[in-house]
C-alpha cells in the first residue's frame, strides 16, 4: 500500500528522544504522599475476593500448594494488579453484551441486529467473554501464589443493569448504557503516523452519549425482526445499538492490545513477562477480530426517543469516506514510524510508549463514559492502581 498522510490525523510531532527523568522525578516525589496499598485496602474493607468472595476462597486454597518462594519485585506486583483490575473490568462489560448477545443471550432482535454485522458475532461475543473472565482468574491466582494481594472490585459494583429481556437484574462494575466510544483507532491502523511520535487521530464519525446494549423492552422489543435497511424507527434504534456495540468490542480490545506491551517494557521477572505477553497476544487477536467485524455495521441513523440524541453510522466505503483512510477491509496495521524516523517504517501495534501507559489506559475507559455513575472510591482505587503500576522500572539483577 502506498506511503500516505492520513487526512483524520492531526499531527502534533514531539521529540520522541525528550529526556522523561524529570518526569520520573516528580512522579516519584508524588509517590511520596501516596497512602500505602496495605492500608488503604483495609480502610475501604477490601481484602478478599478476586471475582467473589466464594471464588478467591477456593482460588487461594489451591494456591497454598504451588506458593512460590520467590517474590515479586514491587513493580511486578504493581504491573500485574492493574492488569487484573482492567481484566475483571473488561469481563464485568463482556458478560452484559453475553447475557443479551451471545450464544445463550436472551435477547433475540438484540441478536438479530449483531448478526447483521457477521452471523459469528453471537459466538464471538461469548468466545470473548470466557477469555477476559479467564485473564482475571489467572492473573488474581498468580498473584495469590507469589504471596501478593489479589484484585476485588466486588465492592464496587454498584450500577444498573439494563432493563431489557435478557439482562440479569445484578449490580454491575461497568455501564454500557451512555458510551462515547472512541474510534481514532479506525483511523490510527490506517495512517502511517504513530501516536507515540505525538500524533493525534479522530475517528471517521462520531458516537456520544450511545447505549451499546438494549435499554428496555419498549424502547426496542425483543421479538421485533431486523432487516437491512431497518423498517422502522424501533429497528433502526436497534441497529445503531447493535452498531455500537460492535465499534465499543473494537475499541475495547485495541486498549488491552497496546496496554500489554506498554506495561511489559517495566518488568523485571521474566515469568511475569511471559504472562503479560501472553495474554496481551489474545487481545491482539480480539481486536483484529472486531475491527474487522465493525466495517461491517450497515449504514443507519436513530434518535433516542426520550433524550432526542441521535447517532448515525455512515457508508464507511463511499464519498465523502472511502479511499485508504476509511475503506472497511483494511484491517492490517499500516507500516509506520517507529523507534525513531531514520528507520524504514514497520507495520506494529501503536502506541506502544510506556511512560504513563496505566493512567492513560484509565482515562480512556472512563472517557468512553464506562464508569459513569461510579463512587469516588472507585476512582481512588483504580487510580492508585494506575499509579503504581506507572511507578515500576526494570530492576537489574
Amino acid at each position: 500500500m502506498k506511503e500516505k498522510n492520513s487526512s483524520s490525523a492531526v499531527v502534533s510531532e514531539t521529540n520522541s528522544t525528550t529526556s522523561q527523568s524529570s518526569t520520573e522525578e516528580a512522579v516519584q516525589r508524588h509517590w511520596q504522599g501516596v497512602v500505602k496499598r496495605r492500608s488503604f485496602l483495609k480502610g475501604l474493607g477490601i481484602a478478599g475476593a478476586t471475582l467473589s468472595a466464594g471464588a478467591l476462597v477456593g482460588t487461594e486454597g489451591n494456591a497454598q500448594t504451588t506458593r512460590s518462594a520467590s517474590k515479586l519485585s514491587q513493580g511486578d506486583a504493581a504491573l500485574l494488579r492493574f492488569a487484573a483490575a482492567a481484566e475483571i473490568i473488561e469481563a464485568d462489560l463482556w458478560q452484559q453484551y453475553n447475557e443479551l448477545g451471545g450464544v445463550q443471550g436472551g435477547n433475540p432482535a438484540y441478536i438479530a441486529a449483531l448478526s447483521n454485522l457477521d452471523g459469528d458475532m453471537p459466538q464471538y461475543i461469548s468466545d470473548n467473554t470466557d477469555d477476559e473472565l479467564s485473564h482475571a482468574a489467572f492473573l488474581n491466582a498468580y498473584l495469590i501464589s507469589k504471596g501478593e494481594e489479589p484484585v476485588d472490585l466486588l465492592p464496587f459494583r454498584n450500577l444498573p443493569s439494563s432493563k431489557a429481556t435478557g439482562a440479569k437484574d445484578v449490580k454491575r462494575l461497568t455501564n454500557l448504557l451512555k458510551l462515547n466510544v472512541d474510534l481514532s483507532w479506525y483511523t490510527r491502523y490506517r495512517s502511517t503516523q504513530n501516536p507515540d511520535f505525538g500524533v493525534k487521530f479522530k475517528g471517521p464519525f462520531t458516537i456520544e452519549n450511545q447505549p451499546a446494549i438494549p435499554l428496555n423492552d419498549n424502547d426496542t422489543p425483543p421479538d421485533q425482526t431486523q432487516p437491512v435497511p431497518p423498517a422502522t424507527k424501533q429497528e433502526a434504534r436497534m441497529q445503531a445499538i447493535a452498531n455500537t456495540a460492535g465499534f465499543h468490542f473494537a475499541t475495547i480490545e485495541q486498549g488491552g492490545t497496546s496496554l500489554y506491551p506498554q506495561l511489559a517494557q517495566r518488568v523485571t521477572n521474566l515469568e511475569v513477562l511471559r504472562i503479560l505477553l501472553s495474554i496481551g497476544g489474545t487481545e491482539i487477536m480480539h481486536f483484529q477480530t472486531w475491527s474487522d467485524k465493525a466495517g461491517n455495521a450497515p449504514p443507519v441513523s436513530a434518535t433516542d426517543p426520550v433524550t432526542g440524541v441521535s447517532v448515525t453510522f455512515p457508508d464507511l466505503n463511499s464519498p465523502p469516506l472511502g479511499g485508504e483512510d476509511f475503506q472497511t477491509n483494511l484491517i492490517m496495521p499500516e507500516p509506520t514510524i517507529f523507534l525513531n524516523k531514520k528507520f524504514p517504517a514497520c507495520s506494529i501495534i501503536r502506541p506502544t510508549k510506556t511512560m504513563g501507559a496505566a493512567k492513560a489506559a484509565l482515562d480512556a475507559l472512563t472517557a468512553d463514559g464506562l464508569f459513569i455513575g461510579q463512587s469516588k472510591e472507585f476512582f481512588r482505587f483504580m487510580h492508585t492502581l494506575a499509579f503504581e503500576a506507572d511507578l515500576a522500572r526494570r530492576e537489574d539483577f
